[in-house]
């Protein structure tokens, strides 16, 4: 997710391929794609991190460009489920960790406005969520 202020998008800059379409240099094709999906999924793997792992592993720089399909759709298709909103889960722990390092030091400024970046962030994404259906309406981030 970019910073809201600053026209960044962290350090590694790394940005999807412009073309939608297969690379000519993949050698898998998509049934052999989608089978390593499953096999990471049911290994634990999240799905970012399956993602993560085909591009630097395998050489398939996006899957949705082979198989047609996304990687959250491969995994509905064959009944394998996954929790959803893993980024938010991934913050709201960060979140812990940043509260807990503040109940400790308390002098530590620097890591109290990064927590109310990091909690304006998580605000943004459940108001996402909420928006497209998967959190309820009555769902609430409480920061305590």
């Amino acid at each position: 997710m970019a910073r809201l202020y600053s026209h960044r998008h962290g350090k590694s800059h790394s940005r999807r391929p412009i073309l939608i379409t297969k690379p000519s240099w993949v050698q898998l094709d998509a049934p052999q794609i989608e089978e390593l999906v499953i096999k990471l999924a049911k290994e634990g793997t999240k799905k970012s991190l399956i993602g993560i792992t085909l591009r630097d592993q395998y050489g398939v720089p996006l899957v949705k460009a082979v198989t047609g399909k996304r990687i959250g759709q491969i995994l509905k298709e064959k009944g394998i489920t996954m929790y959803e909103m893993e980024d938010l889960k991934d913050l709201m722990k960060q979140a812990d960790r940043m509260k807990r390092h503040l109940e400790r030091y308390k002098a530590d400024r620097l890591a109290r406005h990064s927590l109310q970046l990091l909690e304006s962030k998580i605000r943004r994404l459940v108001h996402y969520y909420k928006d497209s259906g998967l959190l309820p309406p009555d769902w609430k981030y409480e920061s305590s």
